[in-house]
């Protein structure tokens, strides 16, 4: 893939208020670690994940998809009606159908000619809606483009707790496939593309890879397919083959993606991630011969947050400035099934608080 007209404009995204640390979640799972006499601290000591954020009872994803999407319309300063697509990318969503886009599309107040729908693809849905937004844009057959979602960890990591405390089967080995499911945590994210004539921050998609893996489809796998806020979901996860799968299917991705863009690793100046622990984050990176200090993490505070892991890392990286002028960026996605998406951006706002001619990147923040 190689893109000449699409710019990625701005961010918009949304944090829960409450706060779950891997702690409370050992101290909820006490029942279990007494019977199986584990010690505490283990799940943070094994996945490098300190806390992550739950959303209230009764939230739907698209109320927040729209405060998430509205803050992005806002901070790109365009004209809503010129948006000519909406992606909901997220794992979670309201119903079965109609798709969760249309609620979101319906909040915006966005035009009738815009096209919408929901794309499901695991962690990566929110960036295959980039992609999908970048082709049209490229194409010509729309000026700007939303790709939004709303992932929501409080059913699962409460039905997982509720599980493991319950079934007097589990072993220590049995519960290993249950450890992935207690690191998801909830966020939103929205990212708006627009054509590059009508861009203001010159941040272009250089284009990217895609790669299909698939024989390694059920390392990580829900239970029926569900939607709905009172869904129950379990999730059975062999991590650490999942984890050897991903990064073998992420080396063969990065050096396509070098060759397609016409890159070298030295090149590429930051990095945004999927972010699923430490040790994971870790490795990929030295796998791909990339520093990690090049790379801005979030998942130590937000968890796993699927979908919207990527792109909100990248929000809140560019809040605190870890992107330059000129950067040439590597958004490197992966996902059960195993999928791996990997986007070129280069980077031309300004670092904060730096007087420039053109705009900066805009993000508008999470309500407090």
């Amino acid at each position: 893939m190689r893109y000449h007209s699409v710019c990625l404009e701005s961010f918009g995204y949304t944090l829960p208020e409450q706060i779950v640390t891997s702690m409370e979640i050992e101290t909820q799972l006490a029942p279990l670690y007494e019977r199986l006499k584990l010690p505490t601290g283990r799940l943070e000591l094994i996945t490098g994940i300190r806390e992550r954020r739950f959303w209230d009872r009764e939230t739907i994803a698209s109320d927040i998809s729209a405060q998430s999407a509205e803050k992005a319309i806002a901070a790109a300063d365009i004209d809503r009606r010129m948006i000519g697509a909406l992606v909901h990318g997220s794992v979670c969503r309201d119903h079965l159908e109609p798709a969760t886009a249309c609620r979101v599309h319906h909040l915006l107040g966005l035009d009738p000619q815009c096209q919408i729908y929901d794309l499901s693809n695991a962690c990566l849905g929110l960036l295959n809606g980039m992609v999908q937004i970048a082709n049209m844009i490229e194409l010509g057959q729309i000026r700007a483009g939303l790709v939004v979602g709303t992932e929501n960890s409080r059913p699962l990591v409460e039905n997982t707790i509720q599980t493991l405390n319950t079934d007097a089967s589990l072993t220590r080995q049995a519960i290993k496939s249950a450890v992935a499911s207690l690191t998801i945590g909830s966020a939103s994210c929205a990212i708006l593309l627009v054509d590059r004539e009508l861009s203001r921050t010159d941040n272009r998609i250089m284009g990217g890879v895609a790669r299909a893996e698939t024989t390694h489809h059920s390392l990580c796998h829900s239970g029926e397919d569900e939607a709905g806020h009172q869904m129950r979901p379990l999730m059975d996860t062999d991590s650490e083959a999942l984890m050897e799968a991903g990064i073998a299917v992420g080396q063969k991705s990065f050096v396509d993606f070098l060759q397609t863009l016409q890159w070298s690793s030295e090149q590429v100046n930051k990095t945004f991630c999927h972010q699923v622990g430490t040790a994971h984050r870790k490795r990929m990176l030295e796998t791909l011969g990339l520093e990690v200090a090049k790379d801005y993490a979030t998942v130590e505070t937000l968890g796993n947050t699927g979908s919207v892991a990527l792109p909100i890392s990248m929000a809140i990286g560019i809040e605190n400035g870890h992107l330059q002028k000129n950067d040439r960026t590597a958004l490197l996605g992966i996902g059960s099934g195993v999928n791996c998406l990997m986007l070129g951006v280069d980077w031309q706002s300004e670092a904060p608080n730096t007087a420039i001619k053109k705009q900066p990147a805009a993000v508008l923040t999470e309500d407090r």
